[in-house]
Formats: structure tokens, C-alpha cells, sequence
């Protein structure tokens, strides 16, 4: 069982329990940064909005069957008081519990099911080169997402690829999509970029991150682009768990050099994931 499939079976089995994230990163044996990304890549999901998704479908399934108490159905929910649960019910469902239990069905609600993984779509990976990072100065477009609004990442590509070589101090040609700063609400932000010699004459509004050494594991994604979450899910679901390597809390990223083709989406992208030493 992967780190994944552990973390969704302690999710299944403790609605009852108090659920963080270090103690689902607990329970799957790797540390809460792993976890974070490898649910990520591998459901499309953050972790905790996953666990609150189905708690409150759990609730949506007692209220629209009649519930009496609401307060109970809170606190079974992990919510202290009537009122944090509406909020956070009103926000994943558009209505309140007194609105669903008033129209007893769930016709009128989008519930969070529990995550099926399907391990045919688990791709066999090349085995990876090891490299000692040189220290980087980048810059470009950041936004910043969770795993569930990352579909904005194109639309960022398209907007940066006119500032490909209009960069002031930018070297070389080689573009950077970087995962970092990741918060504890399990989002990130994700800076479309170059490496730059200096931060001096960043474009006004852009993101700057300087990426220390560090000993990476690169991986070679071969197919479109369009692929590439399930090259990044085999490599945090399954390559890191049974490598024997431990995830640096260091920004990962996606290194395109000449061999990618933007235009088509075709070609060979790296993969950098951090390793700890």
C-alpha cells in the first residue's frame, strides 16, 4: 500500500478521530511535505480539503436523512459550534445543513466520494540520474494554488512565454516551473521563470525565489506535456517510497531546455525533485 492509499484508508476509518496532516503523514510514514505533494499528484486533491470534503459529506448524507440535531451532526463532523459548521457547510455545498435537511435529498449537492485509486494509471518510470544543484536565482510568474485550482498552470505558461528572453540579467534559455513556498493549508505557489543573475531589474510584479544547492533526483518525462501529473504521481507515490530517500523541503520543479517544444506540448521535460543528503 502506498503513502496515498494508507492516507485515504486513515481518512475512511477515522471520521470520528481528530485528522491533521502530520498525523496522516504519520500513519503513511513519510514526513507532511511528502504527503502533501504525493496526494496532490496522485488524487488532484489537497489533503486536509479532502478530509473536510467528506467529513461533510458524511453530514450531508445524515442531514438529508432527517437529522434532528444539527449540533450533533457538527460535532461529529469535527466542528465546535453551530455556526463553524455552517460556514464551512454553506462554503463546500452552497447551502445550509437547515436548507438540506428541509429538501431531504442530495440532488441538490456535489459530494465529495472516497478516492478510489486506480493503480493502472501508475506508470513505470526510468530510473532516475542523481545531481548536486547549483544555487539559482529565478524569477517570473507566480500564482499560487492548491492541488485543486493547478489548472490554471497553462493559462501562466502562455502568459510568461512573451517574457522568455526580455528578462533583464536572464541567463541562458531554460524555463522553471517551480513548486515552493508551500503554506500549511496545502497550497503552494508555482513560478513560471528563468534564471537570472541578479534580482535588480526583476519586472515589477514578478516572483523571485533563490533555490540553494541541493542534491536532486531528475527525472525524464517523455510524453505530452498534458501527461506529466502522472509521471509526477508515479514518482511521489511510488519511486519515493521505495527508493530509500527521504524529500527535502526545498522547492521541486520542472526544468525545460531545447529539447521541449512548447508550441506542440512535445519533447523531453526534467522532473527535479529535492533529496535530503
Amino acid at each position: 500500500m502506498d503513502p496515498v492509499e494508507r492516507a485515504i484508508w486513515f481518512v475512511e476509518q477515522g471520521f470520528d478521530k481528530e485528522i491533521s496532516l502530520e498525523n496522516i503523514a504519520a500513519v503513511a510514514g513519510v514526513s507532511r511535505f511528502h504527503m502533501a505533494r504525493a496526494f496532490g499528484a496522485a488524487t488532484g486533491h489537497s489533503v486536509m480539503r479532502y478530509v473536510r470534503g467528506r467529513r461533510l459529506s458524511e453530514a450531508a448524507r445524515t442531514l438529508a436523512a432527517g437529522a434532528p440535531d444539527i449540533l450533533a451532526v457538527a460535532l461529529d463532523a469535527g466542528y465546535g459550534s453551530h455556526e463553524a459548521f455552517t460556514r464551512a457547510f454553506r462554503d463546500q455545498f452552497g447551502v445550509t445543513p437547515e436548507q438540506l435537511r428541509a429538501q431531504g435529498s442530495l440532488d441538490i449537492v456535489n459530494l465529495m466520494e472516497p478516492i478510489k485509486m486506480d493503480n493502472s494509471l501508475v506508470i513505470d518510470l526510468e530510473e532516475p540520474r542523481f545531481e548536486d544543484g547549483k544555487p539559482l536565482l529565478i524569477t517570473g510568474i507566480g500564482v499560487r494554488y492548491t492541488c485543486d485550482t493547478n489548472q490554471g498552470i497553462p493559462a501562466q505558461w502562455q502568459r510568461f512565454g512573451p517574457h522568455i528572453g526580455n528578462i533583464p540579467g536572464q541567463i541562458g534559455s531554460v524555463s522553471y516551473g517551480l513548486c515552493c513556498n508551500f503554506d500549511h493549508d496545502d497550497s503552494f505557489e508555482y513560478i513560471a521563470g528563468v534564471e537570472v543573475s541578479s534580482f535588480g531589474d526583476v519586472p515589477e510584479g514578478f516572483s523571485t525565489i533563490r533555490v540553494p544547492p541541493q542534491k536532486y533526483a531528475v527525472f525524464d518525462h517523455r510524453e505530452h506535456i498534458s501527461a506529466i501529473g502522472r509521471t509526477v504521481s508515479a514518482i511521489w507515490s511510488k519511486w519515493l517510497p521505495q527508493s530509500g530517500y527521504e524529500v527535502a523541503d526545498a522547492p521541486n520543479f520542472e526544468r525545460y531546455d531545447d529539447r521541449f517544444d512548447p508550441q506542440t506540448g512535445k519533447g523531453v521535460v526534467e522532473i527535479w525533485i529535492p533529496l535530503r543528503a
